[in-house]
């Protein structure tokens, strides 16, 4: 358990680890539990290459997570290998600008160092401002500007 603040995070062991599964459901709900199930085993059976940490406030409700994990192929606008990368993070609105995702960010940080890794790196959708600001505000710097492309190798074209 680590504390910073007003906030204990904890990091998750087993995917009954409590609020992780209801916070991914807020943050990612297009999964359901068919995906979700899974990639948290994953997560709890790889430590060494990925974790999850669920934050709790001073009533010991859950109020936000997140997943890293260590990435060893290229990572957009990184120097180094492994890096560190926040694959997820979710503070719950009320619990917001009170320090949680900052205290959730560094214990990511903190596992990151532990796997070797020199730099923390993570993503967003170009038009999530909100998430911009947020990384911003925990010393992320902007590095580049992506639009993926597909295309069907079945279409008739």
């Amino acid at each position: 358990m680590l504390f910073n603040n007003d906030v204990m995070i904890e990091r998750c062991t087993s995917i009954k680890h409590r609020g992780w599964l209801e916070l991914r459901r807020e943050l990612w709900p297009s999964g359901g539990d068919a995906e979700h199930v899974p990639e948290m085993e994953a997560i709890c059976s790889n430590p060494d290459r990925l974790c999850a940490f669920v934050a709790y406030d001073d009533e010991a409700r859950p109020s936000g997570f997140v997943e890293a994990s260590g990435r060893t192929d290229y990572v957009n606008g990184t120097d180094s290998s492994p890096v560190g990368f926040i694959e997820g993070i979710y503070v719950i609105a009320n619990a917001r600008r009170r320090g949680t995702g900052r205290a959730l960010l560094q214990a990511a940080e903190t596992w990151a160092r532990t796997i070797g890794c020199r730099e923390m790196a993570s993503d967003a959708h170009v038009e999530n401002e909100m998430s911009h600001t947020f990384h911003r505000a925990l010393g992320f710097i902007e590095t580049e500007r992506v639009v993926f492309f597909r295309k069907d190798l079945d279409a008739n074209n």
